[in-house]
């Protein structure tokens, strides 16, 4: 398998359902607690043969203060400005068939927030695609620190990625 040119993604939200029930730091998509419009977004990377999405994630007052590490990245615009967060360590396995390429083509017929959407996801995937190697490499090097033997501090924060390698392997979408 190898990496092909960053792209952004949505993901089957049955599929992140059943990953949240196992690990609760999954975000929710859930419409019990108003959650059924978050749209789930992110980029795929190659991990030990395996295919796994990177969330995207807004930015919120803390990431402002956060330096980017191991399991972290921000997303910086041209102008400097914070537009988005890339958490690794929430990076979940996926399959061709859970996840969706995001349109990013903008239509005469997008609402006014749609538009900024997409340009938002332009300006993101942009800054993927000029870091991509990086990217690519943190996502490695942090699998291996988390399912190896090692005394990486930060692997509470990581998902238990082999356990969600298990729920990807039997999730079949209908």
């Amino acid at each position: 398998m190898t990496q092909e040119r960053l792209n952004l993604f949505l993901i089957d939200i049955k599929y992140i359902r059943n990953l949240h029930q196992v690990d609760d730091r999954v975000s929710s998509v859930s419409p019990q607690i108003g959650k059924q419009h978050r749209i789930y977004v992110g980029v795929v990377v190659i991990c030990k043969n395996r295919k796994y999405l990177i969330p995207l994630s807004h930015p919120v007052e803390k990431h402002k203060k956060m330096k980017p590490r191991a399991d972290f990245d921000k997303i910086i615009d041209k102008r400097g400005k914070l537009i988005g967060v890339l958490n690794y360590n929430l990076m979940i396995p996926v399959k061709d068939t859970h996840i969706k390429r995001v349109d990013l083509i903008k239509q005469r017929t997008d609402t006014l927030s749609e538009k900024h959407y997409k340009d938002l996801c332009i300006d993101e995937l942009n800054w993927c695609r000029r870091n991509q190697e990086v990217i690519v490499n943190k996502a490695n090097v942090l699998y291996s620190l988390c399912t190896g033997f090692s005394d990486y501090k930060g692997k509470e924060r990581c998902l238990d990625f082999k356990k969600m390698e298990a729920i990807c392997d039997k999730y079949n979408p209908k």
